[in-house]
């Protein structure tokens, strides 16, 4: 609760009731997105008791708040090491100091229950204050200590992402992604959250998708399916005499085939006069992994400007007379 005599906005820092003694913190939202943000977080403000917000922090506040925050990184240190010394099968990631340097809190994640009343005895003697162990889950861990994903970018879960949804292979089969831990698992040794994003979309667009386990009836012969781009809405399929021979259809040939066959009708071949074609000039297109890759000599030849220039700065060179002192 913030008094009313105090007048707060977005960046303000400011000291707020804890147990025991007061944090800092930094505000963030006020006006009409505080109540947006408790609706979305499905919070009663009737309900609900509030910390305190005793004033704006002073520079006194502040010094000792920034002295708390480097000693988390020493105090982590010395934790694991004591956490080793008593056997303990748990990892201490993280460790976050109160703003009065009064009590800090010791994240960590481990498989098992385990019993770290030894530990609080041994931290409380080491660093002189009150110590209170917290557990998290991987996903938790990932998104406290941050880092770089596999797309270049920062975390998701340590950036913006605050609801944790668990995340099945189910998912990856839909996007027809590679069943590779080693791809498909984030920093949290968890599947990816970002799998998730657009599974929705795969599944809305395989509803149109013909059924796979049903053969194609030609006069050349029965044809079976391989693959599929699901976002293009095309098909690969095979003859069975001939599994080599990639061919791509799309899904409403497909579907003309199928109502052909169960009229006992039999077309001449897979393909007709709108079967889609890849671009082979632009795109080679892998038969074996269905990914769409360049060509690697496309490095190999530089371009034909680059060329002319070179050769019109020798001709300027053997043009340029010698100079006489």
């Amino acid at each position: 609760m913030v008094p009313d005599d105090l007048q707060l906005e977005e960046g303000d820092i400011v000291a707020v009731e804890a147990s025991p003694g007061h944090d800092i913190g930094i505000v963030t939202l006020t006006g009409e997105l505080v109540t947006l943000q408790m609706k979305k977080k499905k919070t009663d403000p009737e309900k609900t008791e509030f910390k305190k917000v005793y004033r704006k922090a002073k520079l006194s506040d502040i010094e000792k708040y920034v002295n708390a925050v480097d000693l988390e990184h020493k105090t982590m240190h010395g934790s694991r090491t004591a956490a080793s010394d008593l056997h303990l099968q748990m990892k201490i990631s993280d460790v976050e100091y109160q703003g009065d340097k009064t009590k800090a809190i010791f994240y960590y994640t481990a498989d098992e229950r385990v019993d770290f009343r030894q530990l609080i005895k041994v931290l409380a003697d080491m660093f002189n204050v009150r110590i209170e162990m917290r557990q998290i889950g991987m996903r938790q861990e990932a998104s406290r200590l941050g880092g770089i994903g596999s797309c270049g970018r920062e975390l998701c879960c340590a950036t913006w992402l605050t609801n944790f949804q668990s995340v099945s292979t189910n998912a990856a089969r839909t996007q027809q992604l590679s069943l590779n831990p080693q791809k498909l698992a984030g920093q949290c040794s968890k599947l990816k959250c970002c799998i998730n994003y657009e599974n929705d979309c795969y599944l809305d667009t395989l509803k149109d998708q013909p059924d796979t386990n049903v053969l194609l009836k030609t006069k050349k012969g029965s044809a079976r399916f391989m693959k599929s781009d699901i976002l293009r809405n095309l098909m690969w399929y095979t003859y069975l005499d001939a599994p080599n021979n990639f061919i791509c259809l799309t899904n409403q040939r497909v579907k003309e085939i199928m109502e052909m066959n169960q009229k006992n009708t039999l077309p001449e071949d897979l393909k007709d006069e709108n079967t889609f074609e890849d671009n082979k000039a632009d795109v080679a297109f892998n038969n074996e992994t269905g990914y769409q890759e360049d060509s690697l000599t496309r490095f190999d030849q530089a371009p034909k400007n680059q060329n002319k220039r070179k050769t019109k700065r020798k001709k300027s060179r053997r043009k340029r007379p010698d100079k006489k002192n």
